[in-house]
């Protein structure tokens, strides 16, 4: 009998298991997964895509372009947390599973009864919107195939659809929840790459005679034109998966790089630790992603790339032409059901002169595996080891600001240049400057649109953290509070707040003294409050508003007003 849609007890031994509380294993067994929708999936996207910072983490199930759709439990547990404004997840629940992994569905509308009920005595507790619930075992159990939420839009979702993430609970690490579900996923279509790229070694290889990275398209699976090389080449590869249900696409699961036969190279997209997002900018062709919106995942590893998921040979995967001869090239392209494809092409090993690579300048040179200082007039920047993928010479500009409080500062004026993690950035404040408020200091990133990164005044350096070397800093000045206009005063209270500078950090509302919840209003500066969803009840006399909104440097702004209700 079909257990979709309805209540029911959980299954004995998970039961048994939630009773107990007992600590996971540390070896996760099987789970074994129903659909957590009730129609035929179709994906928007798969679990790994390669993206600016960060890897897909999960997938993006369709909703049919709406919203409201109800969302199941994969498998038995218990909802150990609900989030509300976190991660850009939105509304998300995580439901942890005996077996060792933990599923997580984001981007809802609505969470089903009890799960509402406990989210709604936290933030009523804590006075505050944006939650982080904590459950115990027992306080909500929940069956394969019960309905735990609504599908929707929340979050930095651009459209209606549901983010389902798996990991393991015990690492936290991302894993493919299509190796969960491959039964309700249709997909008989095998990969297709579009074109590879070519990276000759600067000062140790060339490519068709040249030493610049160049790309060739996939007219067939098996490449005809006439190729050549000498010395070290790296090679990457653009690929994407697709399925018949949708005109998507998606990901590669697996990709194999094979040399005379003998693999050089191979990616696995699955178990990714946390940590390591950041790594897809090394793994992939950041920069020319930039300008082409394409992705070229590297079939070589960079020096500092530790990403698990990756195995290279001796050579990191650089291919060494040094015999004049045709060396045998093929790219093995699996997806998560086993559906395979095969580019292959001949490279030509061609003696030729290799040009030497510029030195550079060791003063601004920063080495991936050492700690690195940057040291100028007004600035100073540390790089841990490990935050660089590879060595990397500096570029700064420093604009001169002298009727600012700082000066402006790029550390890389070639574009783009993520980290993968945090960098201390400490700017000089201006003598000449007076302010009122140390406190109010703090760094402000110029990248697209301005972003307030925090900082410290100490002897009139501002110091912060940073993960982008190409944006322009500056430090600020925030002692303006947040703007607040009420919009609608009624059953529905629709308040709009903003804030220009440091950025809105937090509001709360109140209703002759006692606290309400305002909820964001989606896609809009507005928050709103649905008065009959509050301990506030009509007596159609009139009501006392207090809206408190505070910015990240902790200026507030109170706003009251009076009401019939």
């Amino acid at each position: 009998m079909s257990r979709r849609g309805t209540i029911l007890p959980v299954r004995i031994a998970a039961l048994l298991w939630l009773l107990s509380a007992c600590p996971l294993a540390w070896a996760n067994g099987q789970l074994n997964c129903a659909s957590p929708v009730h129609y035929e999936i179709s994906l928007a996207g798969n679990f790994g895509e390669p993206r600016p910072n960060h890897f897909h983490g999960g997938i993006d199930v369709k909703t049919e372009r709406v919203e409201g759709k109800p969302i199941f439990s994969i498998a038995d547990g218990y909802v150990e947390r609900l989030t509300v404004g976190l991660y850009g997840f939105g509304n998300a629940v995580f439901v942890r599973h005996p077996e060792g992994y933990t599923s997580v569905y984001c981007h809802l509308k609505k969470f089903a009864p009890a799960l509402e009920a406990a989210l709604r005595r936290w933030q009523y507790a804590h006075e505050s919107y944006q939650a982080d619930v904590h459950l115990k075992a027992t306080d909500c159990p929940v069956a394969q195939g019960q309905l735990i939420a609504l599908s929707g839009n929340t979050g930095s979702s651009q459209a209606p659809h549901l983010h389902l993430e798996i990991h393991d609970t015990r690492t936290w690490n991302m894993l493919d929840p299509l190796d969960f579900l491959k039964p309700y996923v249709k997909d008989g279509t095998p990969p297709q790459a579009h074109a590879f790229m070519a990276y000759p070694m600067h000062g140790e290889g060339v490519f068709n005679g040249a030493q610049v990275q160049q790309y060739f398209g996939f007219s067939s699976h098996r490449l005809t034109r006439e190729l050549t090389a000498w010395g070290r080449v790296g090679f990457g590869l653009w690929a994407n998966d697709y399925m018949e249900q949708s005109y998507n696409n998606y990901g590669i699961r697996r990709t194999v790089l094979s040399v005379d036969g003998r693999e050089v190279f191979s990616s696995d997209v699955n178990n990714i630790p946390m940590n390591a997002n950041l790594m897809v900018n090394s793994w992939g062709d950041y920069q020319h992603y930039l300008h082409s919106n394409v992705w070229y995942m590297r079939s070589f590893l960079e020096p500092g790339n530790t990403l698990q998921i990756l195995h290279a040979d001796e050579n990191r995967g650089i291919i060494e032409f040094n015999e004049e001869r045709d060396y045998q090239l093929k790219y093995t392209l699996i997806d998560y059901a086993g559906n395979t494809s095969e580019y292959e092409f001949t490279v030509r090993g061609e003696k030729r002169t290799i040009p030497a690579s510029t030195p550079p300048d060791m003063l601004r040179l920063m080495r991936h595996d050492r700690v690195n200082h940057f040291v100028a007039e007004g600035i100073e920047l540390t790089l841990p080891r490990h935050v660089l993928s590879n060595d990397m010479e500096l570029h700064p500009n420093i604009i001169s600001q002298p009727d600012k409080l700082s000066d402006a500062y790029t550390l890389q004026t070639t574009g783009s240049c993520p980290l993968l993690s945090w960098a201390t950035l400490r700017l000089k404040c201006h003598r000449s400057v007076n302010v009122a408020d140390s406190s109010k200091l703090y760094v402000v990133s110029h990248w697209g649109s301005d972003r307030f990164m925090g900082g410290k005044c100490r002897n009139g350096w501002v110091e912060a953290r940073v993960r982008e070397l190409g944006s322009t800093y500056e430090i600020a000045y925030d002692n303006e509070a947040p703007l607040i206009n009420a919009m609608s005063l009624g059953r529905r209270l629709t308040v709009g707040i903003s804030d220009t500078k440091s950025g809105l950090r937090t509001w709360r509302g109140y209703v002759d003294g006692q606290f309400v919840l305002f909820e964001e209003v989606g896609k809009s500066p507005w928050v709103s409050c649905d008065l009959e969803r509050t301990p506030v009840r009509p007596n159609g006399k009139k009501r006392k508003l207090k809206f408190v909104a505070v910015d990240n440097c902790n200026n507030q702004r109170t706003f009251e007003t009076e009401f019939q209700y």
